[in-house]
C-alpha cells in the first residue's frame, strides 16, 4: 500500500468522516502531514489539529492493524483517490458548504464486493424515502427501481427499511447491480434483518461505507452518509419522506451538488408524503410519477421522444423478465409449487420466489395452498 493510501487510510480511523475542518486542513496539507500532526510530528508553521483528533491517535498503528484485520475478516478493501474505480463525482464535496456540520469528499470507502464502484456510479440514480413507508411507497419504490435499472440505471440507496429496502430489492429482481451506502461499518449487517439482503447486493453490486469495519451506526452519521450517496449519482428521486425525514437531507444535497433532483407524490391526505410535496411545491424537486420519467429527467426532457416506442403499455410489459417468465409458467386450472414454476419457466429458485411475490402484489397469481395459479390476464392494458 503507497505512503498516500496509508496515510488517508489513518486518518480516517481518527476524523469522523464529513468533519469540516478536515476538508479546510486538505486544501493546503498532504494527509500525510495531517496524520504526522495527529501523532504530535508537528512541523513549524503547521496548524495544530483538533485534540480529539489527537486523543483518537494514541496508538495510531494498532488501530490501522485492527482495522485492517476486522477489513479481511469481512471482506473489505479499501479504495481512496487514485485508485482504480474510484468515482471522480465525489470530489465534487469539497466544493459546497456544510450541511447538518458536515461536507467534504471522503478519505476513502471501505468496500464490500467485486464491482467497479466508479463504472456502477456512472450511470445512476438515488432512489430514497421513509424507513416506516406505506404500502404505497413500497409498490412505487420497487417499481421505479425495476424501470430504471432496465433502463441501465444502477440505483443507489442506503439499505434502511421501507422505501431503499425496496428499491434494492427492484434493481435485484432486474438482475441489476446495486449499491448500498451504509452509515457504519461495510461489515456490519444494518439494519440485521437486512443481512441477506446485503449479501445479495454485494454479490453483483457494491455494500460501502465511509466508517471504519466494525463501526456502530450514529443519528450524525446518516446524515454525513446522505451527501455520498447524492454525490455518487446523477440524480435522486425522493418516496415518501415527512416534513423532517432524513431523506430531504439528501435531496438538499444533491440539489447542493447540481445534480437533478426528483420527486415522487403521494395521496394529498397522506402525512408520510408531506416533505415530499413541500419540495415539489417549493421547486427543490421536479414531480415524477414513474421510472420513465426519471429516465427522462435524467437524460434531459424529449431527449429520445422522437424514435421511443409507446412504453409499458400492458400489465405484462409492466413486469421485469424474470415475472414474465413466471408468469407464463402458471395455470389457470392447474396449482403449480414454486419449483415446478421454476421449471418450466427456466428460473433459478432464487429468481421464483420474489417473481411470484410480485405477481401476487399486482393481482396477477394467487396462491393456493403450496401451490400458485393464474388469477387475471396480463396482456390488457
Amino acid at each position: 500500500m503507497s505512503s498516500t493510501r496509508q496515510d488517508r487510510l489513518a486518518l480516517s480511523l481518527v476524523v469522523e468522516p464529513g468533519d469540516p475542518r478536515l476538508r479546510d486542513l486538505l486544501l493546503d496539507l498532504e494527509p500525510g502531514a495531517i496524520v504526522a500532526a495527529v501523532r504530535g510530528r508537528h512541523a513549524r508553521g503547521q496548524p495544530r489539529v483538533p485534540e480529539a483528533w489527537s486523543e483518537r491517535g494514541h496508538d495510531l498503528d494498532r488501530t490501522v492493524e485492527t482495522a485492517r484485520a476486522r477489513a479481511a475478516a469481512g471482506g473489505l478493501r479499501w479504495l481512496c483517490p487514485g485508485d482504480h474505480g474510484w468515482p471522480g463525482a465525489l470530489s465534487d464535496l469539497d466544493h459546497v458548504e456544510p450541511l447538518h456540520g458536515a461536507t467534504g469528499a471522503p478519505l476513502g470507502l471501505w468496500v464490500r464486493g467485486k464491482s467497479n464502484l466508479a463504472a456502477l456510479s456512472q450511470t445512476s440514480v438515488a432512489i430514497v424515502g421513509a424507513r416506516e413507508c406505506t404500502t404505497y411507497g413500497a409498490e412505487c419504490a420497487s417499481e421505479l427501481a425495476i424501470d430504471c435499472a432496465d433502463a441501465g440505471y444502477t440505483v443507489i440507496s442506503g439499505a434502511a427499511y421501507g422505501v431503499d429496502g425496496c428499491a434494492h430489492r427492484g434493481a435485484v429482481m432486474m438482475g441489476s447491480p446495486t449499491v448500498a451506502v451504509l452509515a457504519c461499518g461495510a461489515d456490519i449487517d444494518y439494519p440485521l434483518s437486512h443481512g441477506a439482503l446485503l449479501a445479495r447486493i454485494a454479490e453483483d453490486g457494491l455494500v460501502v461505507s465511509e466508517q471504519a469495519p466494525g463501526q456502530r451506526p450514529m443519528k450524525g452519521r446518516f446524515l454525513s452518509r446522505n451527501r455520498l450517496i447524492a454525490a455518487l449519482t446523477q440524480g435522486t428521486v425522493v418516496i415518501e419522506a415527512a416534513s423532517r425525514s432524513g431523506s430531504l437531507n439528501t435531496l438538499s444535497w444533491a440539489d447542493q451538488l447540481g445534480r437533478t433532483t426528483m420527486g415522487l407524490p403521494g395521496p394529498v391526505t397522506s402525512r408520510q408524503s408531506t416533505g415530499v410535496h413541500a419540495a415539489l411545491r417549493g421547486g427543490k424537486a421536479v414531480l415524477v410519477t414513474s421510472g420513465k420519467d426519471v429516465v427522462e429527467e435524467m437524460r434531459g426532457l424529449g431527449a429520445d421522444s422522437a424514435d421511443e416506442a409507446p412504453l409499458l403499455l400492458t400489465d405484462f410489459d409492466r413486469l421485469p423478465p424474470t415475472a414474465q417468465k413466471a408468469l407464463d409458467g402458471l395455470d389457470w386450472s392447474e396449482p403449480r409449487s414454486a419449483s415446478e414454476v421454476a421449471v418450466v419457466a427456466h428460473l433459478s429458485a432464487r429468481q421464483v420466489g420474489p417473481a411470484l411475490a410480485l405477481l401476487e402484489r399486482r393481482a396477477l397469481a394467487s396462491r393456493i395452498g403450496s401451490g400458485w395459479l393464474l388469477s387475471r390476464r396480463a396482456d390488457v392494458g
